[in-house]
């Protein structure tokens, strides 16, 4: 009789399904955030921001997702548990994307119309700096270690690295034209830079501010001008570089140690910014002109599925299980 319980205590554990992620995706012009169930898919809820949501990010302890709202000049923060904004901070003019240290204390936000990077104690919203770098800043990422931070402006074509003890600009690097995403690498080495409508991205030291390679895209029947690289992801292994090709309407799949583009994966139309999974096996797009999201397996290298979410969807932010 133990035997049976055991047996059916097996079967139970075996059959109850895992927990969802938990996916949240900013759109721009309907001024919401879509919280999707990753398992099934479906939209859990529709969450009201302000106007112009953009730039979405989790916090490390996985209780806020801070969303940057470009008309309202503030940051939306909303409870993961309640999917209820629950407080609203101050940024300065234009926030676009941002990034948070990996203490979850500091939230560092690229305002386009000013030229500034503005610093923000999370917890209190307060301003602990005000950083003047280039025309149009937008890409915004913080090193594995927290001691430094890569900003983009798109007018200046540069990425900005800052220390962050001092807030000082400790280099400006000349990279092509309309440099949107910085992503440092997982190992802090290295920080890749895309660039829009120079088609290319920048791998940066991280130590000599300096670029050590520069990665171009070439896709069969594709036009050039149309080959438009904006977010970047690296697997959860770090092995695999993602790199959104914009209207390209393709996810380029690069191999960090040689640099070689292995792979393109059609998704929908205009994929701007990515997301990992919690456990790093699928990769969510989300795809401006045709109002969803595409989820993509990482051991195919396969999308599986689109589904439809708000309009002009911008940014993508995990909760894990």
């Amino acid at each position: 009789m133990r035997n049976i319980f055991v047996v059916l205590g097996l079967a139970l554990v075996a059959g109850t399904p895992a927990a969802a992620d938990t996916i949240f995706v900013s759109n721009e012009k309907d001024n919401t955030v879509t919280v999707l169930d990753s398992k099934s898919l479906s939209v859990i809820k529709t969450i009201p921001v302000g106007k112009r949501p953009r730039g979405i990010a989790i916090s490390p302890d996985f209780k806020e997702v801070l969303v940057c709202v470009g008309d309202d000049d503030q940051l939306d923060v909303i409870d993961t548990t309640t999917l209820e904004v629950v407080r609203r901070m101050d940024t300065g003019p234009d926030p676009e994307l941002l990034d948070i240290d990996h203490k979850g204390e500091r939230v560092y936000v690229a305002n386009e119309d000013d030229g500034y990077v503005t610093v923000l104690e999370r917890v209190s919203g307060k301003v602990l700096a005000e950083i003047e770098v280039g025309v149009e800043p937008e890409g915004m990422s913080v090193a594995p270690d927290d001691k430094i931070v890569a900003a983009t402006s798109e007018a200046t074509s540069m990425a900005h690295i800052i220390d962050t003890t001092t807030f000082e600009v400790k280099a400006n690097i000349l990279v092509d034209t309309r440099p949107r995403v910085a992503t440092f690498t997982q190992d802090g080495k290295h920080v890749w830079v895309s660039a829009e409508i120079g088609g290319t991205v920048a791998i940066i030291d991280a130590s000599t501010y300096k670029i050590v390679k520069k990665l171009h895209f070439e896709i069969a029947g594709v036009r050039p001008e149309l080959i438009q690289p904006m977010g970047i992801v690296f697997s959860k292994d770090g092995k695999q570089a993602f790199v959104a090709i914009g209207r390209a309407n393709r996810i380029a799949v690069i191999d960090t140690a040689t640099y070689e583009t292995t792979n393109y994966i059609l998704t929908g139309q205009r994929p701007w910014h990515m997301a990992l999974s919690g456990d790093g096996s699928k990769l969510y797009t989300a795809n401006g002109l045709t109002n969803d999201l595409t989820v993509i397996d990482i051991a195919t290298l396969k999308a599986e599925k689109s589904v439809p979410v708000g309009r002009l969807p911008w940014g993508v932010a995990v909760k894990p299980d």
